[in-house]
């Protein structure tokens, strides 16, 4: 079985969706509390690239640290974005199962799917 790791956040629903539908296939993820542990940017940029999506992609941008972080200032380039993200993690979209060579986020949950066969 090849290593599965989910970054979850317990308090939202389509992280814990996401979470069940993995254990109900019989699949324990390494589970990593992303806003207690926040990637680095080595980490988030390799997140990115399994993601195949730019780092602005994967931004809460409804979130109130969108506003506050200056995030909506366009001319901010990828490594300035990646090294935001990392400082508030809340920025984050949720929840993402990494595989080894694959990594989808749960939105919905059953994205997560394509990426365990």
């Amino acid at each position: 079985m090849k290593k599965i790791v989910i970054y979850h956040n317990p308090r939202c629903s389509k992280s814990r969706q996401t979470l069940a539908l993995l254990q109900e296939r019989g699949i324990e993820p390494e589970i990593i509390e992303y806003l207690k542990t926040p990637p680095t940017p080595a980490e988030l940029r390799a997140l990115l690239q399994k993601l195949n999506i730019a780092p602005r992609d994967l931004l809460r941008k409804k979130d109130e640290a969108y506003k506050t972080t200056g995030l909506q200032n366009k001319s901010l380039d990828d490594q300035e974005v990646i090294e935001i993200m990392c400082a508030n993690p809340v920025l984050i979209e949720r929840p993402i199962v990494i595989t080894d060579k694959q990594a989808a986020i749960g939105r919905p949950p059953e994205n997560v799917l394509d990426i365990l066969s």
